[in-house]
């Protein structure tokens, strides 16, 4: 194993111990090692040959969320953006601190910390591939889970969260999305058509 590659591993093996750390369990493990593993494994199928980089950064997208809870900031619309804003720069300085301490260098540490702060977002690839690979395992594994937490949203409510899913994705990661390359939650089939259908009209 050469230098670079048992640095990258290190890297790996610490954002895992971080995340494995979550006390909140889902289907028998740790919330966020599971979803950091469904992140990798994402994007495995959709961009097997990524960079070092966005293996890194898709690995520590979630990193220690749990410790900065949604209740830490306001409970307005305002207050959202803010934790979500201040959750990217806590995710990107974790990273970045848990590279340093496996010996990774400056220039890829800066380029995981750019991608996992959503840095360069239609502009940056490296960037932009974090973010199609978030959304299409949002689809797959966590949209219909947050259908079900909230009753209260019509049918305009879902259409508008899809459409602002899809708007974030690239055309790549459209074509993947439609072709059967991963599970679209059949409850929502229709929501999800009737959306791409009309982004696509409107483009």
């Amino acid at each position: 194993m050469s230098e670079q590659q048992a640095r990258f591993e290190r890297a790996m093996t610490l954002f895992d111990a971080a995340n494995a750390e979550d006390p909140n369990q889902q289907e028998g493990q740790p919330k966020e090692l599971l979803y950091a593993k469904r992140m990798s494994d994402m994007l495995q199928r959709f961009a097997p040959d990524a960079s070092e980089a966005v293996r890194l950064a898709v690995r520590a997208q979630h990193i220690r969320r749990w410790t900065v809870p949604r209740s830490s900031y306001p409970m307005t619309k305002e207050g959202y953006y803010a934790w979500r804003t201040g959750l990217y720069k806590f995710h990107a300085e974790t990273a970045g601190a848990l590279m340093r301490q496996a010996g990774c260098d400056d220039a890829l540490i800066e380029r995981v910390m750019a991608a996992v702060s959503k840095r360069g977002l239609k502009v940056n690839p490296e960037t932009q591939l974090l973010e199609d690979v978030t959304d299409l395992v949002f689809i797959e594994h966590y949209m219909l889970g947050f259908a079900g937490s909230k009753p209260d949203y019509d049918e305009e409510k879902w259409l508008v969260i899809v459409r602002k899913t899809w708007s974030k994705m690239s055309d790549a990661a459209h074509r993947f999305a439609l072709s059967g390359a991963i599970r679209l939650p059949e409850a929502l089939l229709p929501l999800i058509n009737k959306a791409v259908t009309e982004t696509r009209s409107a483009s």
